[in-house]
C-alpha cells in the first residue's frame, strides 16, 4: 500500500515509545489507509533540521523528551496552552507552517478524571516541578483545584505564578511536611522517576494517586497508596489521553479512543507475559 501521509514521534531514546501503537491502531480503526507512523531518534538540537527538512508527506510529529522545549521554540505559531505550559509535545503542519501544541495537559486531565470521577480535588500534592508537572498543574487548574502543594528540591514559585493563577500554590521540600500535605490532600500526583522517591514513597501514599510512570508498574508509591486503600492510575492513562488530540490534529478525523486505548492495554499485557 502506498504511504501518502506520515507522522512520527521524535525523541531520544525513542525505541521504547508506545506512540506508534496508539496511532497505528487509530488509523486502522478509523479506516484511514495510506497512513504511516514511525519513531525517529532525535535530540533537541537536531529538531529544527529533522522537522524543517521533513518531506511534504509528514503531517505532524509527536514530541517527547528531550525535544519538547525545542519544539515550542521551533514552531511558527503555538496554542495558548503550549505557551502557558512552556513546552510542546505536538507539531502539526498547517498550510506549510508548523503549529505547536501541548496535549500532555489533556492526558493529565483524562487520568485525573479517571481517578477522581466528577470530584473536584480541592487540595492536591504535586511531586516534581519539571515539564510534565507543568502540564499537570494546567489540568488541576481546569478541574478547579484551590490549593496545590508542590514537593520539589527547589522553590520555583516564580515560574509557576502564571500557570497557577487562581490557586494557592506553595513549594515544600520532600520531608515530614510532605507527608502531612499528602494526608490532607484529595489527590497526589507524582511526575518524578520512581527511584527519586525511594523510601519517601511510603510518606506520600495517603490519597488517591496518579503516577505518570507506566513502566515498570506498579511503582512503589502506587503499591503504598493501594495498600492504604486508595485508588491509583498510572501513566498509560495519560499517554492514551494525550494521543487523541494529536491524532485528530494530524488526521482531521475523530480519534477512535476505545480502539486506541485497547491496543495500548493489549500491548502492555503482551509485554508483561513476555517478561514472565
Amino acid at each position: 500500500m502506498e504511504v501518502i501521509h506520515r507522522a512520527a514521534v521524535l525523541g531520544s531514546p525513542i525505541a521504547h515509545s508506545l506512540s506508534p501503537v496508539l496511532h497505528t491502531a487509530g488509523y486502522e480503526a478509523a479506516g484511514l489507509t495510506g497512513w504511516e507512523y514511525s519513531r525517529i531518534e532525535c535530540v533537541a538540537e537536531d529538531l529544527p533540521r529533522v522537522v524543517g527538512e521533513a518531506d511534504p508527506s509528514f503531517c505532524g510529529f509527536s514530541v517527547t523528551m528531550p525535544c519538547k522545549f525545542a519544539a515550542l521554540e521551533f514552531a511558527d505559531e503555538a496554542t495558548q496552552r503550549a505557551v502557558e505550559i512552556g513546552s510542546a509535545n505536538t507539531l502539526t503542519r498547517i498550510d506549510g507552517r508548523w503549529r505547536a501544541d501541548n496535549t500532555d495537559c489533556e492526558g493529565a486531565l483524562a487520568a485525573l478524571r479517571e481517578l477522581l470521577g466528577d470530584a473536584i480535588p480541592q487540595r492536591a500534592v504535586l511531586v516534581g516541578a519539571g515539564g510534565t508537572a507543568r502540564a499537570v498543574m494546567w489540568a488541576l487548574r481546569e478541574l478547579g483545584a484551590r490549593e496545590v502543594t508542590v514537593v520539589n528540591r527547589s522553590d520555583r514559585s516564580a515560574e509557576y505564578a502564571e500557570l497557577g493563577r487562581g490557586m494557592d500554590v506553595r513549594f515544600i521540600p520532600l520531608d515530614a511536611h510532605a507527608q502531612r500535605a499528602a494526608m490532607d490532600a484529595d489527590v497526589v500526583v507524582s511526575t518524578v522517576p520512581a527511584h527519586v522517591l525511594g523510601e519517601h514513597a511510603k510518606a506520600l501514599g495517603h490519597a488517591p494517586l496518579f503516577d505518570v510512570i507506566y513502566a515498570p508498574w506498579p511503582t512503589a508509591l502506587a503499591v503504598r497508596a493501594a495498600s492504604n486503600g486508595y485508588p491509583t492510575v498510572g501513566g498509560l492513562s495519560m499517554l492514551a489521553g494525550q494521543s487523541y488530540a494529536q491524532f485528530e490534529q494530524f488526521t482531521g478525523v475523530a480519534a477512535p479512543r476505545e480502539a486506541m486505548r485497547a491496543a495500548l492495554l493489549a500491548h502492555r499485557e503482551a509485554s508483561q507475559r513476555e517478561e514472565r
